[in-house]
C-alpha cells in the first residue's frame, strides 16, 4: 500500500471520527503532517526541510505534554498516597471517638438507673407515708364488700325484669302469631268463596308470622339477657 493511499485512509478516519481532543488531536494531526510530508514530491527541499521542523516542533510538544501527564499521574498518585493515609487516620479518629462514645454510653446508662432507683425510692417512701393504718383499710374494705352486694342484687334485680320481659314478649308473639292464623284462615275462606263463585279455587297465601319466627325472636332476648 502506497504512501497516498494510507494518507487517504487516514483522512477518511479523521473526517469521520474528528481529530479528538488534547493529547489525541495532536497526535493526529502530527501524523496527517508526517503522512503528507512522507508522501509529497512536488515540494522544494527547502518547504520540505520546514515542514521536518514543523513535524519535529509537533513530536517535542508530544513529547513534552506526555512528560506532563506523567508529572501529572505522579502528583496524583501521591494525592491518592495522602488520601490514603489520612484516611487512615481519620479511621483510625473515628474508632477512637466510637470506644468514647461507648464509655459515655455506659457511664449514662449508670446514672440513668441510679436516677430511676433513686425516683422508685422516693415514690415508695411516699406511698408508705400516704397509705392508711390497718384499721381504716378494713374498714374500706367494708365498704367495698356492702357496694358489691348492693349491686349483686341489681344486677339479679335486672335479670329477673329482663327475663319477665322475655316471657311477656314470647306470649305476646304466640298471641299475635295464632291471631294472624285466625285473620288468615277467615281471609282464605272468603277468598275460597269468592274463587268458586267466580274464577275458582287459588292457592292461600303464607302466614306473615310463623312459629319459627317467634322461636328466633325468644332466642335473641334469651341471648340478649
Amino acid at each position: 500500500m502506497s504512501a497516498a493511499n494510507e494518507d487517504e485512509i487516514i483522512k477518511r478516519k479523521l473526517l469521520i471520527d474528528g481529530d479528538g481532543i488534547g493529547d489525541d488531536r495532536r497526535i493526529n494531526i502530527m501524523l496527517r503532517s508526517f503522512l503528507k510530508w512522507c508522501s509529497s514530491n512536488e515540494e522544494t527541499e527547502e518547504e520540505q526541510n520546514i515542514n521536518y521542523e514543523r513535524i519535529l516542533l509537533m513530536l517535542t510538544n508530544c513529547e513534552h505534554a506526555m512528560a506532563k501527564s506523567q508529572e501529572v499521574l505522579l502528583m496524583n498518585k501521591l494525592e491518592v498516597q495522602n488520601y490514603e493515609e489520612l484516611y487512615g487516620k481519620i479511621e483510625k479518629g473515628i474508632e477512637e471517638a466510637q470506644q468514647r462514645i461507648a464509655l459515655c454510653k455506659a457511664d449514662l446508662q449508670r446514672a440513668k438507673v441510679i436516677r430511676r432507683n433513686k425516683q422508685e425510692y422516693d415514690m415508695l417512701a411516699k406511698i408508705i407515708l400516704e397509705h392508711p393504718d390497718r384499721k381504716e383499710s378494713l374498714k374500706r374494705l367494708s365498704l367495698l364488700e356492702d357496694e358489691i352486694k348492693k349491686l349483686q342484687q341489681i344486677k339479679e334485680e335486672l335479670n329477673r325484669k329482663v327475663e319477665k320481659r322475655r316471657k311477656q314478649f314470647q306470649v305476646l308473639l304466640t298471641s299475635a302469631y295464632e291471631l294472624q292464623l285466625m285473620l288468615q284462615e277467615e281471609e282464605n275462606n272468603i277468598l275460597d268463596n269468592l274463587d268458586q263463585q267466580s274464577y275458582g279455587v287459588e292457592e292461600s297465601k303464607q302466614p306473615l308470622i310463623n312459629q319459627e319466627t317467634v322461636n328466633n325472636e325468644c332466642e335473641s332476648m334469651d341471648i340478649s339477657a
